[in-house]
């Protein structure tokens, strides 16, 4: 069925060449092992970011394969973040905890059956922090298994597991951010990713680029096996009244296209989830007394000469947020209600060194006073990008203090340094 088929991309000078594909009569199992092995010692660059979520079918990335017929392609990409990282608590109990762990490894494939109209895209994830095992108990390997159909070149249809149309910094890629991790602001409300029918709808309303995403989805997350009839019903809609970034850079954090014009997109959201069994909604630990968490949000971008600028807001209702656990009854739990803001300003150098800086601000509900505290974090950070995003040198410096008390006589302040390595293809 396969061809000997092997590209990489001519744009990039690699060191290593490929030696040839095995015979065409080798099982599908070898093809794929051999396939890892070179991505393994095979470092391409692909310059394009990744505004929507569709199959990487169009712009080349990673090592690809298509049939003679042209029926069938796919493409095979991986990335992983090496991650060294020390905190110290300042309570006296927990002082210089250490992390040093493979944060993030991915297999994506993307590609297309029988004509590109119809396309899909998968990813797993091969670390314990990537598969939700923590709080489900299950190794969730399977982060995406979704299906494209394109009805027109501004319209399409998504059906299948993937990333909810939720905030800014959390339909970003992780392999897009600035600094190693997103915001608090995004672990307390973010939607995350659940399986979903999802309409896209790219426009312009004379220049402007409209952006417009509606989905229906389990409301339980990836762990969802069945579900009742609580839905959630998720949506956002994003505006660029100064036309489109170059390379699609509004999904991507810092300037690194420097911007020959200022570029703004200003979007907003909202997520309905109808009774769900998590305390999360789409994530958390399973709970006795279902939940309806009512979350709306609002960010913008700003991309000028290698200047950015982003900001985002959201805010969290839930009726009665407190519940118990599945599995222990006794051990109460919550959902978290109220609101927050996360700032990020960021300006790139010479030779690829960025500087940039984050401010988050979490304020909980009067109901969640007796569990949860006003929380603020500062954060620096300094960047070598070598490959854009693709191969990158990250190093972090944060301060989180609570209750508005900016000392180190404050207990639970927390500082911080990460420093870790993104490499991808």
């Amino acid at each position: 069925m396969y061809s000997n088929l092997f590209q990489i991309n001519p744009a990039v000078n690699n060191r290593y060449t490929p030696s040839p594909l095995p015979d065409l009569r080798e099982t599908h199992a070898i093809r794929i092992i051999i396939t890892l092995i070179i991505v393994l010692f095979t470092l391409v660059s692909a310059n394009a970011q990744e505004r929507d979520d569709r199959a990487t079918i169009v712009n080349f990335k990673g090592i690809q394969f298509m049939s003679p017929d042209s029926l069938f392609y796919t493409n095979f990409r991986f990335r992983m973040q090496n991650r060294l990282k020390y905190t110290n608590i300042l309570d006296n109990e927990r002082n210089n905890e250490w992390e040093a762990r493979v944060r993030r490894l991915r297999l994506r494939m993307d590609g297309y059956i029988y004509t590109p109209r119809i396309s899909y895209s998968v990813q797993l994830a091969f670390t314990r922090g990537d598969q939700d095992f923590d709080d489900t108990g299950v190794p969730n390997i399977v982060r995406d298994a979704v299906v494209f159909y394109n009805v027109s070149e501004d319209f399409y249809i998504s059906f299948g597991q993937n990333k909810l149309p939720g905030n800014r910094q959390r339909v970003n890629s992780s392999g897009q951010l600035q600094f190693a991790e997103r915001s608090l602001v995004n672990a307390a409300f973010n939607i995350d990713r659940d399986f979903n029918l999802t309409m896209h709808l790219n426009k312009y309303v004379g220049s402007m680029p409209v952006h417009a995403k509606f989905a229906v989805s389990t409301g339980e997350g990836r762990v969802a096996v069945t579900t009742d009839d609580g839905l959630a019903y998720t949506g956002r809609l994003e505006f660029l009244p100064l036309g489109d970034f170059t390379n699609d850079g509004d999904y991507s954090e810092g300037d690194l296209e420097r911007e020959e014009t200022p570029k703004i997109s200003i979007a907003a959201g909202y997520s309905y989830n109808d009774r769900t069994t998590r305390s999360g909604g789409q994530i958390g630990k399973s709970v006795t007394n279902p939940l309806t968490l009512k979350t709306a949000y609002a960010d913008f971008m700003f991309k000028y000469a290698g200047w950015a600028y982003m900001a985002e807001y959201m805010q969290r209702d839930v009726d009665n947020p407190f519940t118990f656990l599945v599995s222990d009854p006794t051990i109460a739990v919550h959902a978290y209600k109220g609101w927050g803001v996360n700032q990020q300003l960021s300006y790139l150098l010479n030779h690829g060194y960025e500087i940039a800086s984050r401010y988050t601000y979490l304020k909980p509900n009067k109901q969640l006073l007796s569990v949860e505290r006003q929380t603020e974090v500062m954060e620096l950070g300094l960047t070598k990008y070598f490959k854009a995003h693709r191969l990158k040198f990250q190093a972090n410096a944060s301060y989180l203090f609570r209750d508005g008390v900016l000392n180190n006589s404050n207990k639970k302040g927390t500082w911080g340094g990460t420093f870790q390595v993104e490499l991808g293809i």
